[in-house]
């Protein structure tokens, strides 16, 4: 799971898509580092266009009655933490009450990130990796997209998630996050975002639901940035442990 990413700086950003997508209408944003509830940028289909929206960061569920979601508190009369939408499984996607309306309708988008930050526990302590990409360009991670109507002032809120996938087999991948140590290694379902490539921009945005769920796979190895793991690798070495 993702709780924080770069947005692509505009100027960078611009640039590349002015290359890949000329057509696509970049928004003007000042955005940096983004966490759930935050505001970050996202691309989706309008027509026959491709439109840039600032929205939050965590999926609002149709016809919920405010914009952040709780999750009941052990407090009597007070409610708990924001329960996390920034996410979507895209084995649920279809069927949990938050995200199927939005998989239902293909609001699909995509959301440009320098990079995105994941933890490693190797050590026995956490080590944050912050995954960018070999090539220096923006990753664009497969995400839903809504709009969301306050009823009580009747402002219309764009949100939008990230789709995970599992990662257990992947070379790189699988070594983020925390273990639980009573599983095996191929059954502990950890998760990863999943890139689209330049050439499957239009599959992802415009095509049917099962031509999308091919593009949904972590990104092959040597698609990252092999720096991000040195300061991990460094620490094992120094505990005599060698990967």
């Amino acid at each position: 799971m993702c709780n924080l990413y770069n947005v692509s700086p505009k100027g960078e950003f611009s640039t590349y898509i002015a290359r890949e997508a000329p057509r696509w209408m970049v928004p003007d944003y000042e955005l940096g580092t983004v966490g759930p509830f935050q505001p970050g940028v996202y691309f989706r289909a309008a027509g026959g266009d491709v439109v840039g929206e600032i929205g939050q960061w965590g999926l609002i569920r149709p016809g919920q009655p405010e914009r952040i979601d709780y999750l009941p508190s052990k407090v009597p009369g007070k409610r708990g933490r924001p329960r996390s939408t920034n996410n979507a499984r895209i084995e649920t996607a279809a069927t949990r009450p938050t995200f199927k309306a939005a998989w239902a309708a293909g609001q699909r988008c995509l959301v440009p990130a320098a990079w995105y930050q994941e933890p490693n526990w190797e050590t026995g302590k956490n080590i944050w990796w912050q995954l960018k990409r070999a090539d220096g360009l923006p990753w664009m991670l497969a995400g839903l997209w809504s709009h969301w109507t306050d009823p009580a002032t009747g402002e219309i809120v764009p949100s939008f998630t990230m789709l995970t996938t599992n990662c257990d087999t992947h070379p790189l991948l699988n070594r983020l996050h925390k273990p639980d140590p009573d599983l095996p290694p191929d059954a502990q379902d950890k998760r990863s975002l999943a890139h689209i490539e330049a050439a499957h921009w239009e599959q992802w945005l415009c095509g049917t639901a099962a031509e999308c769920l091919e593009l949904v796979k972590p990104p092959p190895v040597e698609a990252f940035d092999p720096a991000v793991t040195a300061r991990t690798d460094d620490a094992l070495a120094a505990l005599g442990r060698q990967r």
